[in-house]
């Protein structure tokens, strides 16, 4: 008498956290141990994180457990110019919710030489692109003090819709785009 099939060890989930995606200006692959001291390299412009909750990420220490967290995580995307293959920084799906139909997109930070919205606006489309093959809704985290990052979510139609702990003690801004209003 044959017996049940072995039980699977492993969850496969239906949203597929750590896509390969390429646009015009960016590519994005899943982060690897491999890419620390390229990404280091960027984060280390203490600028990026002027605005940021923890503004001392620029430091070795500090980053380091960024990293390792983004790792784990498993959902952290490496970012790089699509002309030259130059990693310019990092962004991550996290908290993928079926129930509610919601992903988090957060933890991004470009090199300075690719602010002013072109390069962000590209990421956030492919991923939203991405997200919206699985979800409803994408949310992005915002400190309350970063104007930038503000700033930046409601460039691309981010619209503010509440607060969350942040678990450090503080809140961050909900702003949310849902599928119907990304089209």
């Amino acid at each position: 008498m044959m017996g049940d099939p072995p039980a699977t060890t492993s969850l496969t989930l239906p949203f597929d956290l750590q896509p390969f995606l390429s646009g015009t200006l960016v590519r994005l692959s899943p982060l690897r141990e491999a890419d620390r001291d390229a990404l280091f390299t960027v984060a280390a412009d203490p600028l990026i994180w002027e605005q940021h909750p923890v503004r001392e990420r620029y430091q070795e220490a500090i980053f380091r457990d960024f990293f390792n967290e983004s790792l784990a995580s498993g959902g952290a995307l490496l970012v790089q110019d699509q002309i030259d293959g130059r990693v310019i920084g990092s962004s991550r799906f996290y908290g993928y919710d079926e129930a509610a139909s919601e992903i988090e997109i957060g933890w991004t930070f470009l090199a300075r030489s690719h602010w002013g919205g072109r390069y962000n606006r590209e990421m956030k489309q492919l991923m939203l692109n991405h997200a919206f093959r699985f979800v409803e809704r994408v949310v992005f985290l915002v400190g309350p003090q970063n104007i930038r990052s503000q700033r930046a979510v409601m460039k691309i139609g981010g619209a503010l819709s509440g607060r969350r702990p942040d678990g450090r003690g503080g809140e961050s801004l909900v702003y949310e785009i849902t599928r119907s209003s990304n089209l």
